[in-house]
């Protein structure tokens, strides 16, 4: 039988795109902070707020993209856009069902706990503001990584059937920005704030309007309504990763054996 090959859409491009350039910052902010650490010289802030233009495109990238998420966009994902009532489709079901709920709770706690780790690390001066920073552009990387590859919260305690359907999507700025709490700066609160901003908005809509966010009232959730399409590309990728481990497992036996 002959394989479909799924073309990646525009959302999931937009997904990659953004995967691309947030690694890149991080790479960036990472070798300047080692660098400034070898040379004793100043913090990733500091240097930062030396080139003001620089930190200004940063700010204004994910501040632009956060506020991009209080309004329906055809480039956001399903998961995102499920809270506006445009694309709410009535599904004649009114047994509203949402199994992952009670795990947000535990994903909350979770999520508190692992930062004020380095959030009492910051107090007791082992971290300084580079490394909250760092820690929390290297959230940024691993918030792509979840939509794209794999993700924990969905795999481990939520069990959700994927991203259309993530009851905690719109916490993802939040949880980007948390360690920026400890970065005492105005943009970098301002970050924090604007993400902290759009949780309470999501959690809003989800109290107000849980019938959105049921796959069984609204058939935007429904598969055939998807204009992500990564579970297919997911699953392209799982078995390339099983034709690589298959090969490389074959190719190691016969070195064995001389």
């Amino acid at each position: 039988m002959k394989k479909t090959k799924i073309r990646l859409t525009a959302v999931s491009t937009w997904h990659y795109f953004r995967l691309v350039y947030r690694s890149l910052l991080f790479l960036i902010l990472l070798a300047v902070y080692i660098s400034n650490r070898i040379r004793q010289s100043r913090g990733i802030t500091e240097h930062l707020e030396s080139r003001p233009v620089i930190l200004g495109i940063i700010w204004l990238i994910f501040m632009v993209e956060m506020v991009f998420r209080f309004f329906p966009s055809r480039l956001e994902s399903p998961g995102c856009q499920k809270q506006f009532a445009k694309n709410y489709i009535r599904s004649g079901r009114t047994d509203i069902s949402i199994q992952e709920n009670n795990a947000t709770v535990l994903v909350a706690l979770i999520w508190i706990s692992f930062n004020a780790v380095f959030g009492a690390l910051y107090m007791l001066g082992i971290f300084d503001e580079g490394i909250m920073v760092l820690i929390a552009s290297a959230y940024s990387v691993c918030d792509m990584i979840c939509i794209l590859f794999f993700c924990p919260f969905q795999s481990w305690f939520l069990k959700n059937k994927c991203c259309s359907a993530c009851r905690i999507y719109n916490w993802d700025y939040a949880m980007m920005f948390t360690p920026l709490f400890f970065v005492r700066k105005l943009y970098a609160w301002s970050l924090l704030a604007t993400s902290v901003i759009l949780l309470f908005r999501w959690e809003i809509t989800f109290f107000r309007f849980p019938e959105r966010f049921s796959e069984n009232t609204n058939d935007y959730l429904k598969c055939e309504n998807c204009t992500e399409k990564l579970c297919s590309h997911k699953k392209q990728l799982h078995s390339l990763w099983k034709h690589i481990a298959k090969f490389t497992a074959e190719r190691t036996r016969r070195l064995r054996r001389g």
